[in-house]
């Protein structure tokens, strides 16, 4: 990957950041990290202040793996630098106010400012981010663009931390790509990561309860999403005025915002499998399905045509897209085809109102919605009650289970879950904390023409308990329960 070398320290922040440099202000910098695991020698060791660890405490052990510079938010003497006493001579200091600020900026430098040279789609909300993000993809390579997508089906965070995030925006242009849509999480707002990057356009899905434990309050987590359609950071924006936190953005935002809307779309026809419409004078066919998926495909569409793509390759674009793993994704069903089996990623109260009316669309009034479903440990408790209370309301039949309790007793979050479940919901309520014993109950007690919905997991393959991280796949539970069907 062909990077420029930075020669200057001094260099690297814009002076809307103020700085100081400790050491030689001329040190070259060839890569940026703020893991000291991995540094490169002459790189840079950033050290970022986290929930449970202080980065300025590694500095040691970056200095002893090579690093040339610091990026610190306070001079760090020759004992907390480590190196022996000749280290403040060989290493370098960048002393800023923020370290988590500077980084992403830093970040961008270091690799050539990556985002400038491509056309660069960010999407943020909660819900829809990473199917809305696979369609846009589809549409850009339509219309001749190689295109990458980060995002959750990429990576560990959906949206990464800033050195890894542009050395990927670096490492896709120069393997030739012209496009890459990001999924851009609240979290990698709140803690600057996509500092020092420019989007063409960014894409505001929905606002509903998710990482409070983060953000602590319903306006905090939104300030931090609409933060994305800043002056200088987004070009043109685009967003749901359907919801109301989208009708906020638009009213508010200090760039040019283009809506979307429901009624912008008409004939209108759902199935398990795929959803068309009229938009625009165009029919418009979409191998995705679920209701909810007319929204993300036509923030796609919109997206795409304020980028100036013509409406023929958007319809293409939408209609060649593959199926997005482990959204509204439909298990291969059991040879006499009498039972949908649909594998989701929600895992918020607005995700799991918006799966099951879609199974409840697709059934209709003579079949009936299963849904099977727990709640992450170690994250927002609060949605739990929430959770538990929405699939009571809406489904024929809820098995709760266990997700990725992580730290947390299984049967805690459960019962958190079913806390929030009315009395009267109650007798449609199963408990097996068991998943894949769950899973086979939910589709034992499913009968021709019901749908069986598997809620929280999604796309992924692992289930984490304490410590332990065992394979774990929903639709392969599902496969081999649909298989064993007498």
């Amino acid at each position: 990957m062909s990077v420029p070398t930075l020669d200057r320290l001094r260099d690297l922040l814009p002076a809307t950041l103020a700085a100081a440099v400790r050491g030689d202000g001329t040190t070259s910098v060839a890569a940026v990290t703020h893991d000291s695991r991995a540094v490169e020698a002459n790189g840079m060791y950033a050290c970022l202040r986290g929930q449970h660890h202080d980065g300025h405490r590694f500095a040691p052990d970056a200095v002893a793996a090579g690093a040339r510079s610091l990026l610190v938010d306070h001079p760090l003497g020759t004992a907390e630098m480590g190196g022996g006493p000749d280290a403040a001579q060989r290493v370098s200091q960048l002393v800023v106010n923020d370290t988590r600020r500077a980084l992403g900026q830093i970040s961008a430098a270091v690799n050539g400012n990556p985002s400038t040279a491509l056309r660069l789609v960010g999407i943020t909300g909660t819900n829809g981010k990473t199917t809305t993000s696979h369609l846009v993809a589809s549409i850009l390579r339509a219309a001749g663009d190689p295109t990458s997508v980060i995002g959750t089906l990429s990576g560990v965070h959906t949206t990464p931390e800033a050195p890894e995030l542009q050395r990927r925006l670096a490492a896709m242009l120069d393997n030739g790509d012209r496009s890459v849509v990001m999924e851009v999480s609240s979290h990698a707002l709140a803690l600057h990561r996509i500092d020092g990057t420019r989007f063409d356009a960014a894409v505001f899905t929905n606002l509903g309860r998710d990482h409070l434990d983060l953000h602590q309050t319903l306006e905090e987590y939104f300030r931090a999403k609409a933060s994305l359609f800043e002056s200088g950071r987004a070009v043109v924006g685009v967003v749901n005025v359907d919801d109301m936190h989208g009708r906020l953005l638009a009213d508010a935002a200090p760039i040019e915002m283009v809506p979307f809307s429901r009624q912008d779309v008409s004939d209108v026809v759902v199935s398990a499998g795929a959803h068309r419409y009229t938009w625009r004078g165009h029919a418009v066919d979409v191998p995705l399905g679920g209701s909810f998926n007319v929204m993300n495909s036509l923030a796609a569409a919109t997206t795409a045509a304020a980028l100036g793509i013509g409406l023929e390759t958007i319809v293409a674009g939408l209609a060649g897209a593959g199926a997005v793993p482990g959204r509204f994704e439909q298990v291969v069903v059991d040879p006499s085809g009498d039972i949908d089996v649909i594998v989701d990623y929600a895992h918020t109260p607005d995700g799991l109102e918006e799966v099951i009316a879609a199974g409840g669309a697709v059934t209709g009034p003579h079949g009936r919605v299963i849904v099977v479903f727990g709640a992450g440990g170690d994250r927002d408790r609060a949605k739990r009650p929430l959770m538990g209370a929405t699939a009571a309301r809406l489904a024929d039949l809820v098995v709760v289970t266990s997700d990725n309790p992580r730290h947390e007793a299984p049967g805690a979050i459960i019962a958190e879950i079913v806390d929030g479940i009315a009395e009267g919901d109650r007798a449609r309520v199963e408990v097996e904390e068991d998943r894949s014993a769950a899973i086979k109950l939910a589709i034992a007690s499913a009968e021709p023409g019901d749908m069986v919905i598997i809620a929280g997991k999604g796309h992924e393959t692992t289930q984490t308990i304490g410590s332990r991280v065992i394979p774990f796949d929903d639709r392969a539970i599902a496969r081999a329960v649909l298989e064993a069907r007498p």
